[in-house]
């Protein structure tokens, strides 16, 4: 699998307060980020089928 980088701008605070507590937890910094990138794309992610037979069915009563 090909992987890609992110650069991303942050506080310099920010920064620190957040190596820090990754290594509080023995974790890499990268993976506690993709584990919040996945976790956010689970969370908002848009079923467009899943959607398109939700609407069918609002449609479907509001017609009636």
């Amino acid at each position: 699998m090909k992987s890609a980088a992110m650069r991303i701008r942050v506080e310099p605070e920010l920064h620190d307060d957040f190596l820090a507590a990754c290594r509080s937890q023995d974790l890499p910094a990268s993976l506690v980020l993709r584990q919040f990138m996945k976790a956010f794309v689970e969370e908002n992610i848009v079923d467009t089928q899943q959607d398109l037979f939700e609407m069918a069915k609002k449609i479907g009563k509001t017609n009636k």
